[in-house]
């Protein structure tokens, strides 16, 4: 137990500040320590607590949609499933399109193919309305 004026003292010669600790107790505790160095290290231990949050991300293609272009979409699938995301992957039927849902079947397996290796099928392929959608999860 030292006094509060040597320890003030004690602290300047070390070119350190006297920090409150434990304020509640009898007698309070204090630390000689850099009080900047120290909040600064509080701060990036309160950014690392924080786990990531899972979004829902969406693809869109319709059953005319190119095989670039879908492969393009696959591309940004496989970055949301790196990332921990889930990707809900939907063929719109616009019009006409309707009467060929084998056309959008074939795409929606054919991405769900090409995304095996990264995600899980969390939804399989069913239809809702004018639009077709799956689920997908990231691998664990």
């Amino acid at each position: 137990m030292v006094p509060t004026a040597q320890a003030q003292e004690m602290a300047r010669e070390a070119q350190l500040d006297l920090v409150e600790v434990a304020p509640l107790e009898r007698p309070p505790v204090c630390r000689i320590m850099d009080y900047g160095k120290f909040r600064y290290q509080q701060s990036r231990k309160g950014n690392k607590s924080k786990p990531h949050q899972q979004k829902l991300k969406e693809i869109r293609v319709r059953p005319k949609t190119g095989d670039h272009d879908v492969l393009t979409k696959v591309n940004q699938a496989r970055k949301f499933l790196e990332h921990k995301d889930k990707v809900l992957v939907n063929v719109l039927f616009r019009g006409r399109e309707v009467q060929h849902i084998d056309e959008g079947r074939r795409i929606i397996i054919g991405i769900l193919e090409k995304l095996g290796d990264v995600a899980k099928v969390e939804k399989a392929p069913s239809m809702e309305g004018r639009r077709m959608t799956a689920m997908l999860a990231p691998k664990a």
